[in-house]
């Protein structure tokens, strides 16, 4: 069984999507936003084969009065059939590529984890079938990445660890890759899958979300609801795809 590790901050204005925050989403939105994607991802974990294990910032790394465990402790527990379904643990490491790192080496070495996966909210579209579909690829490949647009990853998963400094530098999936193939480990690839982290995400992922949402196909039901509540649309401009806050609802 893999044990899918979500490396969360806390759903808070000014924390989070501050690349995604301006014009269209303001700073609370964005939040609330954000904490819609933490709960799908968390609950496509939970309904997976997988073991759910969700890593919050220290409290040194956010904000002053800002609870990091609790602030993402409490939204994660009420979205999940049952709170034992989940594990809540403190990350350690100065940089997103060590606080994987330490994680997954962890799990590996100290915990006799078979697999282990690092996602974080942003993977949005992550579900039930490409979590599962990652871990039989594991049984066989020892690091299993799902890419993202722009060379970025949406799923990491790994039997063996890696070198983890700068693991994460742009292209992520490349770099990976080759700290992988370095170590001498098989690569396998999941479809790709767009993640939401920027403005211009919205362009790929808004339409990908009502097209699945239209055809019946599953979707993140959290994330896709607020976006429509917020009436954020992509349309034709002279051409252009180009997102758009409608303020017509009927």
């Amino acid at each position: 069984m893999t044990t899918v590790t979500v490396l969360a901050d806390p759903p808070v204005e000014g924390v989070v999507l501050q690349d995604l925050a301006g014009d269209l989403l303001d700073d609370a939105e964005a939040a609330k936003l954000y904490e819609a994607m933490l709960l799908d991802v968390c609950r496509a974990v939970e309904i997976s084969g997988a073991e759910l294990l969700v890593n919050y910032r220290p409290s040194e790394q956010v904000p002053d009065g800002v609870d990091p465990e609790t602030a993402v402790r409490e939204p994660v527990t009420e979205a999940l059939d049952s709170p034992d379904n989940a594990r809540f643990e403190v990350q350690v490491g100065s940089t997103f590529a060590g606080r994987v790192g330490n994680t997954v080496t962890h799990l590996l070495n100290r915990e006799d984890v078979a697999t282990v996966a690092a996602v974080e909210p942003t993977a949005a579209l992550l579900n039930r079938q490409l979590i599962d579909s990652a871990a039989m690829k594991l049984r066989s490949s020892g690091v299993v990445l799902g890419p993202a647009e722009g060379g970025r990853v949406y799923y990491a998963g790994f039997g063996e660890p890696i070198d983890f400094e700068d693991s994460y530098a742009t292209p992520s999936v490349e770099t990976i890759g080759e700290r992988a193939a370095d170590a001498g480990l098989d690569v396998d690839f999941l479809p790709s899958t767009p993640v939401l982290e920027t403005q211009a995400d919205l362009k790929t992922v808004v339409p990908l979300l009502r097209a699945r949402n239209r055809a019946g196909r599953a979707i993140p039901k959290r994330t896709t609801a607020f976006l429509d509540d917020l009436g954020v649309r992509v349309i034709d401009d002279d051409g252009e795809p180009t997102v758009v806050r409608e303020t017509d609802r009927s």
